[in-house]
């Protein structure tokens, strides 16, 4: 049991705790809370496996953290620093502090850290992967599949990321509606990835890895839910992930194996996710905004109607004409040639498989 709880809760616990105290000491001081958290953990797989695991494991790991941060800010130089002199303008305080792992606290420091992390002193791609590094528990050979690189590249980039950020000293708060039109690209594109890793697992032998898309869609709800973050990209992101999850039992046989959509039992479709999907996708499109996500999404919400009605393949062919104009991406195109075909017919598709392929590489070597 305990080789099996460790990770797992590692997945969804580690996170949680270095956003909080990343809140508590600052972005400068990332590696003091990553080495708080690990050493917790490291106190977990030594003392569960000499005296068993504790009735609650959540519990438990909140009160070693907090424990342990305690006793660094003790003796470090973080409360000689920065937090001695907090405490000491604060007339409310007993001069100790307490590390609040609340659930409202992780939240809103989750909130925080996702769009402190999509700075704009650190580049694009370093901001995607620092933030499924310290948000969403990567390790740098899950994140380098993601980005189809190799460790090292991915290594240097979340050091390089780390540094900027130190030398910025950028804050950890709620971000502003500037802050979200710079940023929010950014925090999509991470949760969209950590989802699809979850979806298609290209860096484990898992066809499908439940948790992880489960924890891209809490995050995402962070967003929704915020006032200022609730933007339609983040409603159409939310949307996609929701259809997706529906057909969640309906994806894998029992021996694991991946069962094609026309061959799905429908009875195993989520109707509850399937409702709330169309809830986020109506919210999405509430303004001018259309993005990648947003088609995506409609795509999705066809793919959930059981009856082969012919509008419903004509239009998701007419949404992938839209998506592969917004973003063109090679899966899009492949998944645009099975919906092809289901309105013109196998031959038809073939040739125009032929056609996209032969366009695609003259785009590539003129541009």
């Amino acid at each position: 049991m305990q080789q099996e709880l460790i990770p797992h809760l590692f997945r969804t616990e580690y996170r949680k705790i270095v956003a909080v105290l990343c809140s508590l000491f600052g972005l400068q001081h990332i590696e003091t809370a990553e080495d708080i958290v690990s050493d917790t953990f490291l106190s977990a797989t030594e003392l569960w496996g000499l005296k068993g695991v504790p009735e609650n494991p959540v519990a438990w790991l909140y009160t070693v953290a907090k424990n342990k941060t305690k006793n660094h800010l003790r003796r470090g130089a973080i409360f000689d620093q920065k937090v001695s002199r907090e405490l000491q303008t604060n007339e409310n305080t007993s001069g100790e502090v307490e590390l609040d792992l609340s659930d409202k606290n992780i939240n809103d420091s989750q909130l925080a850290m996702m769009f402190a992390v999509c700075h704009p002193v650190v580049n694009t791609e370093a901001q995607v992967a620092l933030g499924l590094n310290l948000l969403c528990g990567f390790g740098v050979q899950e994140i380098a599949d993601a980005f189809l690189t190799n460790k090292e590249t991915i290594y240097k980039r979340i050091q390089r990321a780390k540094e900027k950020l130190r030398q910025e000293n950028a804050p950890i708060a709620y971000p502003t509606v500037t802050e979200i039109g710079n940023r929010m690209d950014a925090v999509l594109s991470t949760l969209y990835l950590l989802f699809n890793e979850g979806y298609y697992s290209f860096s484990q032998n898992n066809v499908l890895r439940k948790e992880l898309c489960w924890e891209a869609m809490r995050l995402c709800h962070l967003l929704v839910v915020n006032e200022v973050a609730n933007t339609p990209s983040a409603n159409a992101l939310l949307s996609l992930m929701c259809f997706h999850a529906s057909r969640f039992e309906a994806r894998l046989n029992e021996q694991g194996e991946l069962i094609l959509y026309k061959d799905q039992d429908t009875q195993l479709w989520d109707p509850a996710l399937i409702e709330r999907g169309r809830f986020y996708l109506k919210a999405a499109f509430n303004g001018d905004e259309i993005s990648k996500y947003h088609l995506e999404a409609a795509i999705a919400s066809w793919h959930t109607i059981k009856e082969e009605v012919p509008q419903k393949w004509q239009t998701t062919l007419q949404l992938y004409d839209q998506l592969l104009q917004v973003e063109y991406s090679p899966m899009a195109a492949l998944n645009r040639v099975y919906v092809f075909s289901k309105v013109h017919g196998k031959q038809q598709a073939i040739k125009e498989a032929e056609s996209w392929w032969y366009l695609r590489i003259i785009f590539t070597l003129h541009y």
